[in-house]
């Protein structure tokens, strides 16, 4: 029997403070995401996770030394142990 894991959600806003194109470091995020086989919703303001907390944890890790190395940000981080859009899957 394999053992599901919990499913979590966190809200990310990720900022570039001091780049040159800072709508390139947004993509060059927004692609980190699309990249980490997590599910996402984009929105205006920030972008959705939902998964495990271990794949959530190593993406906000992949975006902070991938992002370290390009510009300067703030990079806002919202965690929830509670999935609300899986919360209709329950029943």
């Amino acid at each position: 029997m394999r053992i599901m894991e919990k499913v979590i959600s966190a809200e990310l806003n990720f900022s570039s403070i001091d780049s040159k194109d800072y709508l390139k470091d947004i993509e060059s995020v927004l692609e980190l995401i699309k990249d980490s086989e997590l599910e996402y919703s984009i929105g205006v303001m920030s972008t959705t996770v939902f998964g495990s907390k271990n794949k959530i944890i190593g993406l906000i890790d992949t975006i902070y030394e991938s992002m370290d190395e390009q510009c300067g940000f703030s990079f806002h981080i919202n965690i929830s142990n509670l999935c609300l859009s899986c919360a209709s899957d329950k029943g």
